[in-house]
């Protein structure tokens, strides 16, 4: 089996920033955690990442071979944040702990990360009109700074975040999810097609 080298590099990281976070508090250093993210992504080569920003609706991803994606996508209605019961989308370094899907048909309905083998339709559509759908495939995060986005009240995994297919293409672009990342279900299938377990997400 091939190490996960995304991972490994996601939850070293996850601890220099810990660090880093000590040395400026007993030195007084007003370094922002932001500023101190980018500073260690910056010294780390990283094999394959992807980058969400909240701020533009956009996901980037590059892969060690070269080969790059750019796709819109929706964040949470609420914002930010990472607080269980927030419904904001959580920031920071992640990883994709799980790919849930794989040969499901595009529109494949997924309730609690299981196919109900149902295919998403207007008449589905009109019987569960509040329904949050979960479409086609799904990634699940899982965040890798303790305190930020693991553990305790943050947990991303916990809070079943994930980036997921969505009957309301229409939306993609603007904030309206309940926490989770949305994408148009075609590109879905291409991301998830691309890339492996473990790799790095980071969201800002």
């Amino acid at each position: 089996m091939k190490p996960d080298t995304a991972g490994l590099a996601m939850t070293a990281l996850a601890g220099t920033i810990s660090a880093l976070a000590i040395c400026c508090s007993q030195f007084n250093f007003q370094l922002s955690r932001r500023t101190m993210l980018v500073q260690v992504l910056s010294s780390i080569e990283m094999p394959a990442r992807i980058h969400v920003s909240v701020e533009r609706q956009s996901l980037h991803l590059a892969l060690a071979n070269g080969v790059e994606r750019h796709y819109d996508v929706s964040t949470a209605a609420n914002g930010t944040g990472c607080e269980t019961g927030s419904y904001c989308t959580p920031t920071g370094v992640h990883r994709i702990r799980l790919k849930i899907g794989e040969g499901c048909p595009k529109g494949a309905v997924f309730r609690r990360r299981r196919s109900t083998g149902e295919i998403f339709d207007p008449e589905l559509a009109e019987r569960f009109p509040d329904r949050d759908w979960i479409l086609t495939r799904i990634l699940w995060l899982e965040g890798l700074q303790y305190g930020i986005n693991r553990a305790s009240s943050v947990d991303t995994l916990r809070r079943f975040i994930y980036i997921h297919g969505t009957a309301d293409e229409h939306l993609i672009g603007r904030p309206v999810s309940h926490g989770c990342i949305r994408m148009r279900n075609d590109e879905i299938v291409d991301l998830f097609s691309l890339i492996p377990t473990g790799i790095a997400v980071h969201i800002e």
